[in-house]
């Protein structure tokens, strides 16, 4: 239906005329397709329906340092910190095992039966370069002259020689240099034994390993009952032990 002429009353609509909905109030259009909603008076002044935090706002459980938060437990030192037991000592010493009697006298004559073989090559050597004495005797056993013997020679005496240093030498290394530096010469090697210091728990060093076979001197006095003693000893040490503060303990 036309709109009627600017200044006229519409005409009152029949039962035939086709049926539209009535425009809003206003004069306003209805919203085209697809278009959002009329804006409109809009909803009381203030934050909309549920704007802010959501129900049951507030910090959520649990909200701000987490449970337990701060230090941890034991936070500082740890537990037990501290210098370790026997500090000084490698890791395990403390309560070592100590080598018996039987393992340290093994231990030993190994040690001295190396150190012999140098010695008694030395030792025959000096035997077969020398020339023994002889003697004239007479049919009635009465001796008529004798020869005296002769030693060595120049050439055997200098090998005999070499090979008692060999022997000292091999003392000085075996005993002292490599016992010192690592606890072990060849014997305790053998025996898996290990010599060490009673405070620190590590070799003594070249130098501390010849004073202790110096100060085996006290093991001999009174009978050699400085040998005898890590039989009873709570330590299992002899007197040199004592004195520069050895123990001699068993790894195997």
């Amino acid at each position: 239906m036309s709109e009627p002429p600017y200044g006229q009353e519409p005409r009152p609509r029949g039962p035939d005329d086709p049926q539209y909905p009535s425009p809003p109030p206003g004069g306003q259009q209805p919203p085209a397709y697809g278009a959002p909603p009329p804006y409109g008076t809009p909803p009381p002044y203030g934050a909309p329906p549920g704007y802010g935090a959501p129900p049951g706002s507030g910090a959520p459980p649990g909200y701000g340092p987490p449970p337990g938060y701060g230090p941890p437990p034991g936070y500082g030192a740890p537990a037990g910190y501290g210098p370790p037991a026997g500090y000084g000592a490698p890791p395990g010493y403390g309560s070592p095992r100590l080598a018996n009697w039987l393992q340290r006298v093994g231990a030993y004559l190994l040690d001295a039966l190396i150190a012999a073989v140098p010695a008694v090559i030395a030792a025959v050597i000096f035997v077969v370069g020398s020339t023994p004495a002889t003697s004239v005797v007479d049919e009635n056993g009465t001796t008529i002259s004798t020869t005296p013997g002769s030693g060595p020679g120049p050439v055997p005496l200098t090998i005999g020689i070499l090979f008692y240093l060999a022997s000292f030498g091999v003392t000085i290394y075996n005993r002292w240099i490599l016992q010192g530096r690592t606890g072990r010469s060849w014997g305790k090697q053998v025996l898996k034994l290990r010599l060490l210091g009673e405070e620190t728990g590590q070799p003594i060093g070249g130098g501390m390993a010849f004073v202790r076979d110096l100060a085996h001197f006290l093991d001999s006095l009174a009978c050699y009952l400085g040998w005898l003693w890590p039989l009873w000893d709570t330590k299992r040490q002899t007197f040199a032990d004592k004195l520069v503060k050895t123990v001699v303990t068993a790894e195997g």
